[in-house]
């Protein structure tokens, strides 16, 4: 986006006092599909990896650097600024903010190379005071290598060093790495790239699947160890009846015995008068 443009009134809404800020310029956000594709993904896969700290993460913002002055603004890409509440903005006023984005990342074209290269460049350092800026042209128009970076040292940009291909950001503890014309962050302390919102979504759904599928294992399971106990509870209550009715028929058979004695016994007595 444009460092300074033209601004429609419907843009417009009171801020730090009773000054009217602007909140868009008007331009659309990225010059191509892959462009915006790739500063949402980025813009995701840092607020993922920041949640639940005091990291701002944003992108498409007018960040406006001048007091009073509603044309000084500059729209960064991405922004992360580091102590500050994760809460949304209309804009970022950085008098009202008290400092500025720690780094801002340009997803630049063709269309916008004398801006990301001169422009904003300028803007974020003498300006804004960014400690660091990236550029990541995903097509290779212009840019070799197609991801550059500088850190602020001395108020001069020096180039960032790669190291091992990748670009290391001091602010982030993160390195910046191209790939399948897309931009990802390695994450040294783990060896592996932060994930994506999307790797993130299919992580937790492959965990909730598995999740599930055990937790149908252990039913299932259960359900055979109910059907084992009833199983062995009916062969206890048939071993029990059997052992009731063998009693029964033992009785019977006592009790008839008893008689065959009495009988005998009285016989007997006949027979001895």
């Amino acid at each position: 986006m444009s460092p300074i443009t033209e601004i429609n009134a419907a843009t417009l809404v009171p801020q730090s006092g009773d000054i009217i800020y602007p909140t868009s310029d008007g331009r659309p956000m990225g010059e191509t599909d892959l462009h915006r594709s790739i500063m949402v993904e980025t813009i995701d896969a840092l607020k993922l990896y920041y949640a639940g700290q005091q990291v701002y993460v944003s992108g498409n913002i007018l960040l406006l650097y001048q007091p009073g002055n509603r044309r000084r603004h500059v729209s960064p890409d991405v922004l992360v600024v580091k102590g500050l509440d994760p809460h949304d903005r209309e804009n970022y006023l950085l008098w009202d903010e008290g400092r500025p984005p720690h780094v801002v990342i340009e997803v630049t074209s063709e269309s916008t190379r004398e801006e990301d290269l001169y422009d904003k460049f300028e803007i974020y350092r003498d300006s804004v005071r960014v400690p660091e800026y990236f550029q990541f042209d995903p097509r290779g128009e212009y840019l070799q290598p197609a991801l550059q970076g500088y850190r602020l040292k001395a108020r001069r940009y020096e180039p960032i060093k790669p190291v091992s291909g990748r670009l290391p950001s001091r602010e982030l503890g993160l390195h910046l790495e191209p790939h399948d014309r897309r931009l990802r962050f390695w994450d040294p302390a783990t060896g592996e790239w932060i994930p994506t919102l999307q790797e993130s979504r299919e992580a937790m759904l492959a965990n909730w699947q598995q999740a599930e599928a055990e937790r149908q294992q252990a039913e299932a399971e259960r359900q055979q160890a109910e059907a084992e106990r009833q199983q062995a509870e009916a062969e206890r209550q048939q071993a029990e009846a059997a052992r009731h009715e063998m009693e029964a028929k033992w009785q019977v058979a006592e009790a008839q015995a008893e008689q065959l004695r009495e009988e005998l016994d009285r016989l007997r007595g006949q027979v001895g008068k």
